[in-house]
């Protein structure tokens, strides 16, 4: 039931109180109409309005969401307040929170601490667990597997890098990530884990940043959450076809080796509309999808955050 406040205005006594929306609706199955006055509507959007400061007062100051390595919050603070976000004392940068006081914060793959001064309260502390990430050896390769590219490939791969950085540039101003990501895929199987690292003949590589998800060709792929397409590319060198989602406030998802891009840059999709399809393109050994997250600079684990907290 919503919070209903005594009024005092003349004329009226403590005792007396507004129809609450509960009232309204058991009156509407008796067929019955109940009519607010101009006073009572303008004390119900008072009393709504305590209601929602009462809700932004508890969580000023606070973040929730998965505090570990290759996680993300959500805090609260001021609206466009600038917020201080560092590793420690002196490795810091500040971002700003949107016109609602909200703003995303992501997590390394390998960060140990972080530290967050929303600008009211006493800063907030993360240190964080050493998650166990897959290595596989792999020795005998060729050179030409290993690290080797032709000028041809290597001005493809700057191509390819500038065009990605425009999408990474982008600054979608609605948050569409609220609640956490659905999967994009719905039936597949996972061949790679996130943060996975390889080591070849000795040398060891970049850790995987992303989610493979093995299905057949044309499995569709659907957007996790709300967001604006900030790339749509058929022409990367690693990636093959690739789609961008900004999902607000720089945090961006990655599809991967798709065959079939559905959308185009600048179109706003809706948490579970089709954006394209499973396919092999690019450095690929076959159909499946690579799923990535970036906030900014960092790698976060997409996979984390389908198990966002619901309270």
């Amino acid at each position: 039931m919503l919070l209903a406040l005594p009024m005092t205005a003349c004329g009226q006594d403590d005792q007396s109180r507004l129809i609450t929306n509960e009232e309204a609706m058991e009156a509407a199955k008796d067929g019955k109409s109940i009519q607010r006055t101009d006073a009572e509507k303008e004390e119900y959007s008072r009393q709504l309005a305590v209601v929602d400061e009462m809700h932004l007062t508890q969580r000023v100051g606070s973040c929730v969401g998965i505090a570990k390595q290759g996680g993300a919050v959500i805090c609260q603070t001021a609206p466009n307040q600038k917020v201080k976000i560092g590793r420690s004392e002196d490795d810091f940068y500040y971002e700003n929170a949107d016109n609602n006081g909200e703003i995303i914060i992501g997590f390394d793959r390998d960060e140990k601490r972080a530290l967050i001064d929303l600008g009211i309260g006493k800063p907030i502390e993360y240190s964080f667990e050493s998650r166990s990430y897959d290595i596989s050896r792999i020795d005998g390769l060729p050179p030409s597997q290993v690290s080797t590219f032709t000028e041809a490939q290597l001005a493809h791969i700057r191509e390819s890098s500038a065009r990605k950085a425009e999408g990474f540039a982008s600054r979608a101003e609605t948050v569409g990530f609220q609640s956490g990501f659905d999967f994009p895929v719905k039936d597949y199987i996972k061949t790679t884990n996130f943060g996975a690292q390889r080591i070849l003949n000795g040398e060891p590589k970049k850790p995987h940043m992303g989610v493979d998800m093995a299905a057949p060709l044309g499995t569709p792929i659907y957007a996790p959450a709300d967001g604006v397409v900030s790339l749509a590319d058929d022409d990367m060198y690693f990636e093959g076809a690739l789609v961008m989602l900004d999902h607000g406030q720089g945090l961006i998802s990655l599809y991967l080796h798709v065959n079939e891009i559905m959308v185009e840059p600048g179109q706003a999709v809706k948490q579970g509309e089709q954006i394209a399809t499973i396919g092999s393109k690019g450095r690929s050994t076959g159909p499946h999808l690579c799923w990535r997250l970036k906030w900014r600079n960092r790698n976060l684990d997409p996979e984390l955050l389908t198990k966002w907290p619901t309270e």
